[in-house]
């Protein structure tokens, strides 16, 4: 079953009105063109069901998309220290659903404010508007940060401060092309490479050996 996440019935209902009204009108050019946009719409805010095969010691993807940046960074928003970054690129092409990549608590949450410049643009992690997630596991603390795009202006973050969340589980998207980076702790180790596609609950991208 074809099913579309919420945050997008505003777009497809928009979108379907103005066909409506166009043949109405006889603007069937018009028409037609919403009628692209609209299944467009439908396309991008599809939010297909995923098996989550749980796992300790793992950490899933938190988004579909490509894989444009890892390796040994600073995250200076929340940890304040050195961690593994893991930056993923969402097309529009991609399905947006962010999903929680370990089990955990939410022990934080940060809007920040910004610009909208492109999403692969390695500057646009801080620059661009974005929702920064602290969660904190059995395997240490990961971050996750959903990053607006130029054509993404806002992400959405449905859970909160002490919720208690599980691999897989959807928690938010990002309207139109943008990007997510994840932050693993030091000890994991990256099983992803440049470019490589991944999928949000299915592709891993960490791993921690456990004691």
């Amino acid at each position: 079953m074809f099913k579309v996440a919420r945050e997008g019935y505003p777009f497809i209902l928009s979108s379907a009105i103005v066909v409506l009204i166009t043949a109405v009108l006889e603007i069937y050019w018009m028409a037609i063109l919403f009628s692209i946009l609209t299944f467009f719409i439908l396309f991008f805010f599809r939010d297909p069901e995923r098996q989550v095969i749980q796992k300790k010691g793992v950490f899933y993807s938190p988004a579909d998309g490509k894989v444009i940046f890892f390796g040994k960074t600073v995250e200076d928003e929340i940890l304040k220290d050195q961690a593994l970054e893991v930056s993923i690129f969402m097309s529009p092409f991609d399905v947006h659903i962010n999903r929680i990549p370990c089990d955990g608590i939410v022990r934080e949450i940060r809007y920040y404010p910004g610009r909208f410049y492109a999403a692969f643009k390695e500057d646009s992690s801080r620059a661009n508007e974005h929702i920064t997630m602290l969660i904190e596991g059995e395997d240490g603390s990961v971050v996750v940060r959903q990053v607006a795009g130029f054509l993404a202006r806002r992400a959405v973050c449905n859970v909160k401060p002490g919720d208690i969340v599980k691999q897989g589980q959807r928690y938010g998207l990002i309207k139109f092309s943008s990007r997510v980076d994840i932050y693993l702790p030091l000890n994991a180790n990256i099983r992803v490479k440049l470019k490589d596609k991944v999928k949000a609950g299915q592709t891993i991208i960490g791993t921690i050996q456990r004691k």
